[in-house]
């Protein structure tokens, strides 16, 4: 295997990664499912349900950010599971996240021509064929295909565009929430709370239909371990950014589900297919601020779009670099210093989703939250090993009662696993199971290619010099 001894540039300062992680958590996920979560569970319900699933992201993210200090390397889950497992551990950890960058950017591609429809109705003509009896139309899929390509090109040119793009839009997306939420204080009522909490199918049973989406909502704080080798912070630095990250994430979700509960009773709700949107109009009582806060949505895919396919690429790029898969992916741009091919894999996954038409996408969606949620296991299973076998490695963000933080993040991680299980609620449909598993056949077919061009001898001294490296 050709080697390419360049490595990525620390160029990610402490506002671009936190602008990364927290713009990938935020998304386009609030704008659609607010007005759902009120429904469900009630307005506080829906409150308390976030609150909940945010503390269970909170204990994970802990894992996370003391094994990314400990390790600040390109890869993340891919180098704390291979140093816990080994080898192929290590392999479908990474493969298994991977589908979750891939899923989302496939989505963004989607999310993207869906939301412009909001602005500009009846844009869609057309007509190119139809999946699952949804009717695919051209200038639809030409806006997923421009804007996949327009995120392939800022990705391409280096980490430092990618980084610039994500602050400018995510402070956009700050300024319309600021915005929402003070005019919202002022301009609402808590009369339109109520319910408080939905009594319908039990309490407890409509939290936990919000608490089954939590997780995917904070899906983003794990691509800062994907990129930490382009972080210029102090390895302590590292896990503290993804803390704050998670938390501001909490509060943001906490706060649009308040703003909008205080602006639209039950029937406004069930009126409105986008409800934040539809509450902004009610504050401000002009169309002009619904569109600005579609606006807002739009900056979150954006956002979100961007900060997974960094995360997606580095994912490929550290399996290539370590031998996992085929070496062209492990190629560094010798300007721009990023991981072209694998960033053009990403490119033309994501380009190539809107051709799917929407429905579609979303089984691709929920495969790929498995494949997060499984990565989130391995990465316990990880803290935990490792606290044990190795207890004299540094350390700089350092977890209080670790044993403890351990076992939670493992436990809460096989009952998310077990979301999608058969009996669940939100479990897999037959042909989600079959994306997820076409999956994971195509990557082990490719990782045994690789193990049998590299061999695994390769990817041990590949990865112990990326160790001595990031230690030093």
């Amino acid at each position: 295997m050709n080697s390419d001894t360049t490595h990525l540039s620390r160029v990610l300062a402490r506002k671009d990664v936190l602008a990364l992680a927290f713009g990938a958590m935020i998304g386009w996920g609030w704008i659609v499912m607010t007005g759902n979560w009120i429904q469900s569970a009630g307005s506080l319900g829906a409150i308390t349900a976030f609150l909940i699933g945010g503390a269970v992201i909170v204990l994970v993210g802990l894992t996370y950010a003391e094994l990314a200090s400990a390790m600040p390397q390109v890869g993340g889950e891919h180098v704390y599971s291979y140093r816990a497992m080994g080898h192929f551990p290590s392999f479908l950890c990474t493969w298994a996240i991977t589908l979750g960058y891939v899923s989302v950017v496939s989505f963004e591609a989607v999310a993207l021509p869906t939301v412009v429809e909001h602005l500009f109705p009846d844009y869609a003509v057309g007509q190119m064929w139809t999946i699952a009896g949804w009717d695919v139309k051209a200038t639809w899929v030409a806006v997923g295909v421009v804007g996949a390509l327009a995120m392939t090109w800022i990705n391409y040119l280096g980490v430092r565009t990618a980084a610039l793009v994500q602050k400018v839009v995510t402070l956009l997306i700050l300024a319309v929430g600021v915005m929402f939420i003070t005019g919202s204080l002022f301009e609402g009522s808590t009369t339109t709370m109520e319910p408080l909490f939905n009594v319908e199918g039990g309490v407890i049973g409509g939290i936990m239909t919000v608490i089954i989406m939590v997780p995917f909502m904070f899906v983003g704080f794990d691509v800062i371990p994907q990129a930490a080798e382009e972080i210029d912070l102090p390895f302590k630095e590292i896990g503290r950014v993804l803390m704050i990250s998670v938390v501001l994430a909490v509060f943001w979700y906490g706060l649009m589900i308040l703003g909008t509960a205080l602006m639209l009773d039950p029937a406004a709700l069930s009126e409105s297919s986008l409800a934040v949107p539809a509450a902004m109009q009610a504050v401000f009582q002009t169309p002009w601020a619904e569109n600005l806060m579609i606006l807002a949505g739009i900056a979150g895919i954006i956002t979100s779009w961007n900060a997974f396919f960094i995360g997606g690429s580095r994912a490929i790029y550290a399996l290539a670099h370590s031998g996992m898969l085929p070496a062209f992916l492990a190629r560094l741009h010798p300007e721009h210093r990023t991981p072209t091919n694998a960033v053009l894999v990403m490119g033309a996954l994501s380009a190539a989703a809107p051709l799917l038409g929407r429905p579609a996408l979303v089984w691709l969606v929920v495969a790929g939250g498995l494949g997060i949620v499984i990565a989130y296991l391995f990465v316990s299973l990880s803290f935990v090993l490792l606290r044990r076998r190795e207890p004299e490695l540094v350390r700089p963000f350092k977890v209080r009662r670790g044993k403890t933080v351990g076992a939670l993040s493992v436990i809460l991680s096989l009952a998310l696993i077990g979301l999608y299980l058969p009996g669940s609620p939100s479990a897999l449909s037959p042909f989600e199971w079959a994306l997820f598993a076409g999956w994971m056949l195509v990557g082990l077919a490719l990782y045994g290619w690789s193990r049998a061009r590299y061999g695994v001898d390769y990817s041990d001294r590949m990865m112990q010099r990326e160790l001595a490296q990031a230690s030093s």
